[in-house]
């Protein structure tokens, strides 16, 4: 049975990408970079100064609290064993396609976080929520089609992206003498799960308050290292680019195997660590008290821009300017180990291990956030303290398995699964794009006014009534 859905699950996660996804999320992308007006460049710096400003009520969290609980999820294992990974299995032109599919994805991350605050909704003790799910119903009257996201949300974040972060805690321990195949990572999977289940028992909130710590020490830590190293082998860097450029355009080798090709591998990693256009950072942005919706579709353009054009290409550098060839049967965390090794013997290695256990635990926190969204999506409320008692044991029985799975299978299960949140969410940016476009607009007039901008629903003409912006 384990063969067969294996077998299954890769076929059809090949399919996704080469024929869907790809045009779906590149082009989608696209087509909002060019309708904003390149947004993502022309006001990143105003996303770093809207980061910093405090919420603007006290029953809801403040944007720098919603970019790193985003963050929390985006960089994490995909970071560090996901461009790997990507690396090994596509060649060097991975990175670039991953470039590429971040670049245009901030501009749907801008979209999808500027809807989630237009359409928010307000929870009883005056707090706010929101993401995919509450647009479609709000703006579109398809609960349906939000029940439907919120099923592959709680899918993709409880299962899929938690097998992954679980494994690859686990497979950091097998560059390590006393790592036993068959005991370890049972071991491992335990102490994580009792770990996770510990963390998680504190609530939204709770999680926002972790990974508010945790995210930017581990951060500065990790582009510490990884900025040393490339610093001590800065005469490598021009070819290591060229290398990137060079196999990134090799269409002999792309359109000969395009299931293996830098182009995929750039892709989906790229969306597996960025996550614009699946929707779910949006929730966090929904949750945030902000004055105007504009604010937090910037903070999702700067939390795109922290986790791949910052923390990925760091990776990727360190790798590449290692020395240390890449292939298939080192993909993942050996690889990285190998590398840090190379360069920095057993510092190296026990520093990129705790490096990325602590990614990946950020990961476990923030993805169950997003879990424990889509469930009250589903509810239509908070659910009861039985239910979720329930629920966070489930999720850290999914941790505890994740850690004894092999590579292929975690990847292609979470692969298929935020493709299909993709499929769902991508194509409603597109309808709900006018006000988003509207919003944008008003925000731009507001600051060349000297304001701070705050937003009214009357002010882009929306057609339909929120909980908020009366």
């Amino acid at each position: 049975m384990g063969e067969l859905y294996a077998a299954v699950i890769s076929h059809l996660s090949n399919y996704l990408y080469t024929y869907i996804l790809i045009v779906l999320l590149v082009g989608g992308g696209l087509y909002f970079t060019v309708r904003t007006k390149f947004v993502q460049f022309r006001y990143l710096a105003e996303a770093f100064r809207v980061v910093m400003e405090p919420s603007e009520d006290d029953q809801s969290i403040s944007a720098f609290k919603a970019l790193m609980v985003s963050t929390a999820s985006r960089v994490g294992t995909g970071n560090i064993a996901g461009i790997a990974t990507a690396v090994c299995m596509g060649g060097t032109g991975a990175v670039f396609w991953m470039w590429v599919t971040a670049f245009f994805g901030s501009a749907t991350a801008f979209v999808e976080g500027t809807l989630a605050q237009i359409y928010k909704w307000r929870a009883e003790d005056g707090s706010c929520f929101g993401g995919p799910s509450y647009y479609m119903e709000t703006a579109l009257k398809k609960r349906g089609l939000g029940v439907v996201f919120s099923v592959f949300m709680v899918l993709t974040y409880m299962v899929g992206f938690n097998l992954v972060a679980a494994f690859n805690m686990a497979d950091s321990f097998k560059a390590y003498s006393f790592y036993n195949p068959s005991v370890t990572p049972v071991v491992v999977g335990i102490i994580i799960a009792v770990l996770f289940f510990i963390c998680i028992s504190g609530g939204g909130k709770q999680i926002a308050s972790i990974t508010a710590v945790l995210v930017p020490v581990m951060g500065v830590l990790y582009l510490a290292v990884t900025v040393f190293v490339i610093v001590t082998h800065i005469g490598m860097i021009p070819s290591v680019f060229a290398g990137i450029i060079k196999n990134a355009f090799d269409f002999k080798a792309i359109f000969g195997g395009f299931v293996g090709s830098a182009v995929m591998q750039g892709i989906k990693r790229g969306l597996f660590s960025n996550e614009a256009g699946i929707g779910a950072a949006a929730c966090a942005g929904g949750s945030a008290g902000v004055s105007h919706p504009a604010k937090q579709g910037l903070v999702q353009v700067l939390s795109v821009f922290i986790d791949t054009i910052v923390v990925c290409t760091a990776t990727a550098m360190l790798l590449l300017c290692s020395g240390v060839e890449p292939n298939a049967d080192i993909a993942g965390m050996p690889y990285v180990q190998a590398a840090m090794s190379g360069m920095m013997g057993q510092f190296g290695v026990v520093f990129i291990t705790v490096s990325l256990l602590l990614f990946a635990f950020t990961t476990l926190l923030g993805n169950y956030y997003y879990s424990e969204t889509g469930m009250s999506y589903l509810f239509k409320k908070t659910p009861s303290k039985t239910v979720k008692f329930i629920w966070k044991i489930v999720a850290s029985a999914v941790v505890c398995l994740g850690a004894t799975m092999q590579l292929n299978v975690v990847w292609d299960t979470a692969d298929v699964l935020m493709g299909f949140m993709a499929l769902i969410n991508v194509p409603v940016l597109f309808i709900l794009l006018k006000p988003t476009l509207r919003c944008l607009e008003d925000y731009i007039n507001q600051k060349k006014q000297g304001k701070n901008p705050e937003f009214k629903a009357a002010d882009i003409q929306l057609e339909v009534e929120t909980d908020f912006w009366n």
